[in-house]
C-alpha cells in the first residue's frame, strides 16, 4: 500500500483549496481556491484529467472550512492508470467522414464529461471513462444533450 505524502495546511483564512502533489519536486502546489466548494471541485476534475492525459498520477488534497477552522477533506481518489486517448488521423489533411464521425463522438464525450462534473462526479477513473466513451459512441446528439441536462439538473439539487 502506497503512503500519501503529507500535505501542508494552506495559509490564511479557511476557504476551499485544492492542492496537487508534484512528485518530481516532492512539493504541493495550490491548484484552485475559492470561498465555495463547487468551483474548486470542478477545477480538480479538469486538472486531474489533464494530469492523467500526460500519463501521470494525480495526488490531490482538498482543504476547506469546518467550524471556522481548516480541515483536510476527503479528495477524490486518483486512479493508478490513466485513460487511453484515441488518435484521430486525417488523410492528406482533409477531414473525411471517419474524421467527422470521430469529432462528433469526441464532442458527445465532452458534453457527457462536463455534465458529470456538474452532477458532482469530478474524479472519474479509467473504467468510468470507458463507460462514457461507450455512451458517446452509441447515443445520438439530442439524446446526449438530454442526458447532460438530467445530470446538470441533478447536480444543481445538492
Amino acid at each position: 500500500m502506497e503512503k500519501r505524502p503529507r500535505c501542508p495546511r494552506p495559509p490564511g483564512v479557511p476557504r476551499w483549496v485544492a492542492m496537487f502533489h508534484q512528485p518530481s519536486r516532492n512539493s504541493w502546489t495550490v491548484a484552485a481556491e475559492s470561498p465555495h466548494r463547487e468551483p474548486v471541485l470542478y477545477a480538480v476534475g479538469d486538472m486531474t484529467q489533464t494530469v492523467r492525459a500526460r500519463g501521470e498520477e494525480a495526488t490531490i488534497a482538498l482543504w476547506g472550512p469546518k467550524d471556522d477552522a481548516w480541515h483536510l477533506h476527503d479528495a477524490p481518489a486518483a486512479a493508478q492508470a490513466p485513460a487511453a486517448a484515441s488518435p484521430v488521423a486525417a488523410a492528406d489533411g482533409v477531414a473525411g467522414p471517419a474524421v467527422l464521425t470521430e469529432r462528433m463522438t469526441d464532442r458527445r464525450h465532452q458534453v457527457l464529461m462536463a455534465a458529470l462534473g456538474k452532477a458532482g462526479l469530478y474524479d472519474l477513473g479509467p473504467e468510468d471513462g470507458e463507460a462514457v466513451r461507450a455512451l458517446a459512441d452509441r447515443l445520438d446528439e439530442p439524446t446526449v444533450r438530454r442526458v447532460a441536462h438530467w445530470l446538470s439538473v441533478a447536480g444543481g439539487r445538492q
